[in-house]
């Protein structure tokens, strides 16, 4: 078989060419790209090169469902991401798994099994269900506090202090509106799932702020959008291109 992997992080990239490699040893990878316009340029003068696509969610120019608009997939697909939340999307555009990151051994040989089955059809509720993924989401809890560890004392900061969290330089950081800031051990994917999505928008992969920090936004070229936030922050506030459309949706609410 044929793999073509799709993945914006390298490292990412090549840690699945290496799993497929030492795992399936007839498997071969024809092809790498990290972007929507890569992926489509790849499938245009390729369409019947891969028997497989293994297929990120995130691009680093949006959302990989905007390749299956521009172009006839024809191999099949296994999509890869790191948030559960796609998985639905994921089926309703033709994939034949769904991985969350990072990848399981079990996992991906579950997933090429399947698509070495005729027709590579599947029971999706059977799947979302087999994958703990709830067709039906009951009412979330949210985290109300956090206890902030700053050497021999534990600080409880309530939700409503936090103006925005961010990481930078491999650590992650909490800041408050009364401008104080402390590291925080958890990481951002986990503090998203945690805050509630009324009140906090991760506008990137680096950064979750709060709507009530929010000053002004600047329309900014290839359709970013800046923001000025209270408190200011010591670095540039960027939305996301793929997470535009979502963000203003979000400040309309």
């Amino acid at each position: 078989m044929k793999a073509f992997i799709v993945e914006d992080e390298i490292i990412a990239q090549k840690s699945l060419a290496r799993l497929l490699s030492q795992n399936f040893p007839d498997m071969e990878v024809v092809g790498t790209a990290s972007s929507v316009k890569e992926t489509v340029d790849w499938l245009r003068k390729n369409p019947d090169e891969a028997d497989i696509i293994f297929l990120d969610v995130e691009l680093t120019d949006g959302i990989c469902f905007e390749i299956f608009k521009q172009v006839d997939v024809r191999a099949k697909v296994i999509m890869t991401t790191a948030y559960d939340s796609y998985a639905l999307k994921a089926f309703e555009a033709g994939s034949v798994d769904y991985l969350l990151k990072p990848i399981d051994t079990a996992d991906l040989k579950r997933a090429v099994a399947r698509c070495r089955m005729s027709g590579g059809q599947i029971d999706v509720e059977a799947l979302v269900k087999a994958m703990g993924v709830k067709l039906t989401t009951p009412v979330k809890e949210y985290k109300e506090r956090y206890i902030i560890r700053l050497n021999d004392r534990l600080i409880p900061l309530n939700i409503n202090e936090i103006a925005y969290v961010y990481s930078e330089d491999k650590n992650n950081y909490l800041v408050t509106f009364d401008e104080k800031k402390y590291i925080i051990d958890s990481s951002l994917d986990d503090i998203s799932d945690e805050l509630n999505p009324d009140k906090f928008f991760r506008i990137s992969r680096s950064c979750i702020i709060s709507s009530n920090a929010i000053t002004s936004i600047v329309k900014q070229s290839g359709g970013r959008l800046k923001i000025q936030a209270s408190p200011a922050s010591s670095f540039e506030m960027t939305v996301s291109r793929s997470r535009v459309d979502d963000f203003l949706s979000w400040l309309e609410k």
